[in-house]
């Protein structure tokens, strides 16, 4: 019986990253002889075995064949005959398809060393396409890797534009893409793992809330990028700047879904894609069972992210209102990311990227100003039921009207958050979409929330 440390720890110790489990691979071993040393059998469709002391994975070499659709459709081969090269063969990239032998030597067959020293992503063997969930961790991967300089090799890249195109990505079970996409959301990258599956045709599949952004104009002032899935990968990527939240980072990726579903008639202008943006987010959270803290976040940053962007038009009331709506008194470990996601979505955008943004900062004082207003101060003053809630709140509008004492004339007036993007002027002529003023639309109210309560900008 020989033991072998597979796969990503292989990987990314060669790369010199922490972090990645331990996996092993055992050869020359049947289940009996792993139960009798006292491992603990954790898998069903094929052996695996915890051990006995530190709970590691140790599974047994096997090979897989396709006998059907989806990722699901392969019958395993287990036996003491199988050899470590046979094992590697059936695994997606040559850096994930080499081993470490107990003296520390690495095994590679299939030429992973030579792929981790040019940065590439290349598949095993042309197996690579029996099994769907490879487009989805390659892009995975890519995200992961990113940064390391990796790139995915044009052949895999067609590889899994041809799983893509065969339609195999519909058997993936939601639970498993959810998976894939809140790993992806972890990596320094996850704008890479959206921009991969595009770029191989599988994001229409996979995300499609996410995929019909794409060539959705915005105005060209205010998005110099242009096209709504592009600022939705720069806000995407911008967050991960900011925090390691996935909760947030997930929000950020859906917060524009609503311009998707803005009528092209009024194009580039989408005066109520918050409200439209709630159905999409329902529907994808929905489909891929994704966990309520994720969904139930992404809702108020769709709603309310762009209420941010014109804050001060309803006076101090239209603050503590603001606060109101995002539940912050009940929930105010909600405000902070929430306020990131609205800062990353002003930042996330051709010519903006290095601009300033104190709104952020003035909002959370504000919002610590009102923190402080407590209901016994009123209790005491003999204050009873409703009476109550109309004082705190009647004190709070006062604190906020003090601190927009302090608040530069920029800030108020919204001059300075208004100032288009610095481009060259030349830049502004190479629009592809009109910059047409945006006609009046219905759209459902979202109960119990009130509608957005700033006025609409009409550039």
């Amino acid at each position: 019986m020989q033991v072998y440390l597979v796969g990503g720890a292989v990987r990314d110790k060669l790369l010199g990253i922490q972090g990645a489990d331990r996996d092993y691979v055992v050869v020359g071993a049947t289940p009996a002889m792993l139960l009798n040393a006292g491992y603990v059998q954790a898998g069903h469709d094929f052996p695996v075995f915890l051990h006995p002391k530190t709970h590691e994975e140790y599974a047994l070499a096997r090979t897989e064949r396709k006998k059907g659709l989806g990722y699901h459709g392969f019958i395993c081969d287990f036996n003491e005959n199988i050899t470590l090269k046979e094992d590697l063969k059936r695994r997606d990239l040559t850096i994930n398809a080499m081993a470490e032998d107990q003296d520390g030597n690495i095994i590679d067959p299939y030429g992973g060393m030579e792929d981790l020293k040019n940065r590439v992503l290349r598949h095993v063997s042309d197996a690579f396409v029996e099994d769907p969930l490879r487009v989805l961790r390659v892009a995975r991967f890519a995200s992961k890797l990113y940064c390391e300089g990796f790139k995915i090799a044009p052949e895999t890249l067609e590889l899994m534009r041809k799983i893509a195109l065969s339609g195999e990505l519909c058997d993936l079970t939601p639970e498993r893409v959810w998976l894939e996409l809140h790993k992806a959301l972890l990596t320094p990258n996850p704008e890479v793992f959206i921009q991969t599956l595009r770029q191989c045709e599988a994001l229409k599949y996979v995300l499609p809330e996410i995929d019909a952004l794409y060539g959705v104009p915005g105005p060209l002032r205010w998005h110099p990028e242009i096209d709504s899935g592009i600022h939705t990968c720069m806000t995407l990527h911008r967050i991960c700047a900011e925090t390691d939240n996935p909760v947030a980072r997930f929000a950020m990726l859906c917060h524009d879904l609503g311009k998707a579903l803005t009528p092209k008639k009024i194009w580039p202008h989408h005066p109520l894609h918050n409200e439209l943006g709630i159905a999409p987010l329902r529907q994808m959270c929905k489909r891929l069972h994704v966990p309520n803290e994720f969904e139930d976040f992404a809702y108020f940053v769709v709603l309310y992210h762009s209420e941010m962007h014109h804050l001060y038009r309803k006076g101090p009331s239209g603050i503590v209102d603001l606060l109101d709506h995002l539940d912050a008194w009940r929930r105010p470990n909600r405000i902070k990311p929430w306020v990131l996601c609205c800062k990353c979505d002003f930042l996330g955008r051709k010519g903006f990227e290095n601009r300033p943004f104190p709104r952020a900062d003035y909002f959370l004082g504000m919002f610590s100003l009102c923190s402080t207003v407590k209901a016994q101060e009123f209790v005491d003053k003999g204050f009873k039921g409703k009476e109550i809630g109309e004082q705190i709140r009647l004190k709070r509008i006062k604190l906020v009207e003090d601190y927009f004492e302090i608040l530069p004339k920029g800030e108020i007036d919204d001059s300075s958050n208004e100032m288009p993007a610095q481009l060259p002027k030349s830049k502004f002529k190479e629009a592809s979409f009109p910059d047409k003023k945006p006609q009046p639309i219905k759209a459902k109210v979202i109960k119990p929330y009130h509608r957005a309560f700033f006025k609409i900008r009409r550039d």
